[in-house]
């Protein structure tokens, strides 16, 4: 009998002291920075959840369905993936994933290999360095629609100051906006020149962060100018590229905006419809909401796709 009550004494005994702890972790929790900041951040956290992460929920959601337009409502009882099957077997989305693909890698790739050696010339000391600077960084400071209608005039055929400086040497006139030859060309070149500048800028923290020795120990072994920043400066400026790359990925994933302004309004040439283009197109002039829907939902993976691994790499590095 005795053993009997001590085994429901000791029982008990570890239920106060589980309900002792449990009661002290609740304390503490609610002691904690996360509950006291709160009121904060609760309700901007709330509007960016409804305002962003629910309409990408509900954009997914429309991409299921057969919406068509403003005219009846989405049906919802019957979820498919018709849209994306469509999508997969259109010609004209493999064309703007070509060329959505193209722009996103010649100018990311062009942009940061001219943002590195401006940024080495710079933190070189050159002369002009801050009229040279000033000059790259302005470009940053314009939006897409003036880019556009600033280049649209540039590429003129007729009097536009591309035309008219390859003419002093005897070149063109070249007309960069009809010929589907050189319309991509053309749009990558303006956008370069347009971010080429932020490129420079990070790149150019990223040098001066370096401490001077390393630089000077290298040229006490001989090395040459070449060989001491391919060999001991670039490769320290891991993180500057891999931040410069995801940025200046995602404003080529945005360059309907600037395609938008440069052509009008669904008169985007072939040679230069992205996905983006293709999405507010089919969205607005064709109302396939559904199918641009699936198109929108494609651009966010491969949006996903770029975040990703850059968000891994900063966990990795303990900045997240």
């Amino acid at each position: 009998m005795a053993s009997s009550q001590d085994t429901v004494s000791g029982s008990r005994n570890v239920e106060s002291a589980s309900e002792a702890d449990w009661r002290a972790r609740l304390v503490a929790f609610s002691k904690s920075d996360f509950v006291r900041s709160f009121p904060f951040w609760f309700v901007p956290f709330s509007v960016m959840a409804l305002g962003v992460y629910g309409g990408i929920g509900y954009n997914t959601l429309i991409s299921l369905t057969d919406y068509e337009g403003f005219n009846q409502g989405p049906d919802f009882t019957q979820l498919d993936f018709e849209m994306y099957v469509q999508a997969m077997n259109d010609p004209w989305v493999w064309t703007t994933g070509k060329n959505t693909f193209v722009l996103l890698i010649v100018f990311t790739t062009v942009t940061m290999l001219l943002g590195l050696f401006l940024a080495i010339m710079l933190d070189r000391g050159i002369r002009f360095k801050e009229q040279i600077q000033t000059i790259y960084l302005l470009p940053m400071a314009l939006s897409f629609v003036v880019t556009a209608q600033f280049w649209l005039w540039m590429y003129n055929v007729n009097n536009g100051l591309v035309n008219t400086l390859l003419g002093v040497v005897g070149l063109g006139p070249f007309n960069w906006i009809g010929n589907p030859d050189l319309v991509l060309g053309a749009v990558i070149f303006a956008l370069i020149w347009q971010f080429s500048g932020y490129a420079m800028i990070v790149f150019l923290a990223g040098l001066q962060s370096l401490p001077d020795d390393q630089f000077e120990a290298a040229q006490v072994d001989g090395a040459s100018i070449l060989k001491t920043y391919w060999r001991v400066i670039i490769p320290q400026l891991k993180s500057s590229s891999v931040s410069a790359a995801v940025v200046l990925m995602i404003f080529a994933l945005k360059a309907f905006t600037f395609l938008f302004s440069m052509f009008g309004q669904y008169r985007v040439p072939k040679a230069t419809d992205i996905l983006a283009t293709l999405m507010v197109r089919e969205a607005f002039k064709l109302q396939n909401w559904a199918y641009a829907a699936a198109i929108a939902t494609i651009l966010l993976l491969m949006a996903l796709a770029v975040i990703a691994p850059y968000l891994h790499y900063q966990h990795k590095q303990g900045s997240l």
